[in-house]
């Protein structure tokens, strides 16, 4: 249904700093922007020229919102410092316009019950995403840790040094995941499993996905041993729409920009749907451009092919 042109070109560094007047005058857009391999390489680096993208784009007239499949408690400060308009998060469990929560998707009481016995029957580590908590297995806080100080050594071996939205202490998710406490059973929106068994996935989709939206593949490093749970219906592409409604906008002024499964009815919903470089074939397919990749100017450069900065 799309076409896949070939990734956009890097823009030179005078050209990021000089506002294209001549789009000054259009009507305004909307953007939401996924967090994790969108707006930061997957732990914690950000682009100079992301930050400028987000500011230059919102000082044209445009809105920039988040769409993450973080929870809110997870969006650290210095991601939301760059300023944005508003926020979808937990994969479309929840919407923000500003500070003002209007939009909740979450699940009935017997659909996390069941959900939660899944994954203690198969021995899985799993966490809940409510709007401002969550609730994590006893070993979700090793995982994570591992798999940050995997991160920090992996950035540590490289030449560039980008800007980090954790900064220098201990990445600010693992206060949250070692807070193991009793599970709450009312407003959960999304569920995230990881296991060191690859067959997690299949295994989670065949016995819920009569009821819920699995998907795999959000957590680089863990593949089909990993995934996120919502109900039925519940993604960034349909919250988009109700999101949209509200605002009084139409969808096909909407740019969406992602690069991973639950990315996909976002770009499918969008009026413009973007995959960045470092997206994963079966993403880019429902894409109708492809940007440069996370560290090298991506989001500046679809902003900048689509008018916004």
């Amino acid at each position: 249904m799309h076409d896949h042109p070939a990734p956009v070109v890097s823009d030179d560094a005078t050209a990021r700093r000089r506002p294209r007047l001549e789009h000054l005058m259009i009507s305004p857009r909307i953007a939401f922007v996924d967090v994790d391999g969108t707006l930061i390489e997957t732990g914690s680096e950000i682009a100079d020229s992301t930050i400028e993208a987000v500011r230059t784009a919102r000082h044209n007239g445009h809105l920039v919102y988040l769409s993450t499949g973080r929870a809110s408690v997870e969006i650290y400060p210095a991601i939301r410092e760059i300023g944005f308009d508003g926020a979808i998060s937990s994969g479309g469990g929840f919407a923000e316009i500003g500070d003002d929560l209007v939009i909740e998707r979450t699940m009935p009481a017997e659909a996390v019950t069941r959900m939660i016995g899944f994954y203690e029957e198969s021995g899985y580590d799993f966490y809940l995403q409510s709007f401002d908590e969550l609730y994590p297995s006893p070993g979700v806080h090793d995982r994570f840790a591992e798999y940050y100080a995997s991160d920090s050594r992996r950035q540590a071996g490289t030449a560039s040094d980008p800007a980090s939205v954790t900064g220098a202490a201990a990445n600010p998710a693992l206060k949250a995941f070692a807070d193991v406490r009793p599970y709450s059973l009312t407003g959960i929106a999304k569920s995230v499993f990881l296991a060191g068994d690859l067959r997690a996935y299949d295994r989670v989709s065949e016995a819920l996905s009569a009821d819920f939206h699995v998907i795999t593949g959000t957590i680089p490093h863990m593949g089909r041993g990993s995934g996120e749970v919502t109900l039925n219906g519940v993604n960034k592409g349909s919250t988009i729409l109700r999101l949209l409604d509200r605002l009084g906008l139409d969808a096909a002024s909407a740019i969406g920009i992602g690069d991973s499964s639950n990315d996909i009815e976002m770009l499918q919903v969008c009026g413009v749907g973007i995959a960045m470089g470092n997206a994963t074939d079966a993403v880019k397919a429902h894409a109708d451009e492809v940007t440069t990749s996370v560290l090298e100017d991506g989001v500046w450069n679809a902003f900048r092919r689509n008018g916004l900065v």
